[in-house]
């Protein structure tokens, strides 16, 4: 279905982005990882430090997280975490924004990261500069940016917002009247201004892991599992999402399987999500969306490279060594922090 008018792309030309093959760890045996383990949970004690690990990244990073007083979440309730927390080090398995938006909120703490390489194609496509120059183009927008951005392009919004509040934040500006800028994700941008009828300029952004979805070979893989729900990521091309029975927010599809009386799920989002997922509904049966795999077959490769640079091994030599802490400056933190503290504090009134 075309854009209608009230919506449009942003005549930017994003930078080309390298994206990196998908990691490949050691395998370690049960006692081995387990050795391990106890050793990050020691090290994490002495250090008062906590471990924050988003619903992509590996299942022992997500299992290590809960055993150790952390947090597994999406990356709204990651930054809420952490400014609640008293530990004095906070350790972000996920990819860099989320390191920085932990810095940006407790700018007083220790932050590290398992890799500072681990990027973000959204973040990676929406340069500081680019993105101020297009704001300076449209001074009566109001800019909303998704989480998935730098530190620098989030001290130039007005709001931030990550999928599960997305909705109800642009919908409150609309009745508002407010003209708005979004980036960097088109498909989030153009499900959110469908939903909310928003005048929107967005950026030309996507992720690379949803945009793979591929409506057609989801069709055929529903038609072979009738029982099947299907679940959406809004970051998915916009003719996939009309596919969805639910389409939501990382929390709101682990939410659906959970409470859902059907007995299979397809799943189009990232697969390390399942693993949450199989923890809260172990009896039931969960399939990877199809995406534009080896061949343009249904084979999937719902996997983020960036999020697999995170494994046990990295965040036990980071806890050992100190290194990859993230850093971002007291006035840079201090702009950057307005707009994710306006998206926390409306979601605060919507818990009311």
């Amino acid at each position: 279905m075309p854009l209608d008018n009230s919506v449009k792309e942003a005549a930017v030309a994003i930078p080309v982005i390298r994206v990196p093959d998908l990691p490949q760890w050691p395998v370690l045996t049960p006692a081995e990882q387990e050795r391990l383990k106890q050793e990050i949970k020691e090290m994490l004690r002495r250090q008062n430090a906590v471990l924050v690990a988003h619903y992509y990244t590996d299942g022992a990073l997500q299992d290590l997280a809960e055993e150790t007083g952390g947090c597994v979440a999406d990356s709204l309730e990651m930054a809420r975490f952490g400014t609640e927390h008293p530990a004095t080090t906070l350790v972000v398995a996920g990819v860099r924004f989320m390191g920085e938006t932990s810095k940006i909120l407790n700018n007083e703490k220790r932050v590290l990261m398992p890799d500072l390489a681990a990027t973000c194609s959204l973040d990676e496509g929406c340069p500081a500069d680019l993105f101020s120059a297009c704001c300076d183009e449209h001074p009566d927008y109001t800019v909303v940016v998704y989480a998935n951005t730098s530190a620098e392009v989030k001290a130039r919004s007005d709001w931030v917002v990550t999928s599960g509040i997305a909705l109800p934040i642009i919908r409150h500006l609309a009745r508002a009247g407010e003209k708005v800028l979004w980036a960097p994700d088109r498909h989030l941008g153009q499900y959110v201004q469908k939903q909310t009828g928003a005048e929107m300029i967005y950026w030309p952004g996507s992720c690379i892991v949803h945009e793979r979805f591929r409506a057609e070979a989801l069709a055929e893989m529903r038609s072979r599992h009738p029982q099947a729900a299907v679940l959406v990521h809004p970051e998915s091309p916009e003719e996939v999402v009309a596919l969805a029975d639910v389409v939501g927010s990382t929390t709101a599809l682990i939410q659906a399987v959970a409470t859902m009386p059907n007995p299979e799920f397809i799943v189009a989002t990232d697969a390390g999500i399942m693993h949450k997922m199989q923890q809260l509904a172990p009896g039931k049966r969960l399939i990877e969306a199809p995406t534009l795999g080896d061949g343009a077959t249904c084979q999937s490769c719902a996997r983020c490279p960036w999020m697999g640079m995170n494994s046990l091994q990295n965040l036990a030599e980071v806890l050992k060594t100190g290194k990859n802490e993230v850093f971002v400056s007291a006035d840079l933190a201090r702009k950057a922090a307005i707009p994710i503290r306006r998206m926390l504090d409306f979601a605060r009134t919507m818990r009311k």
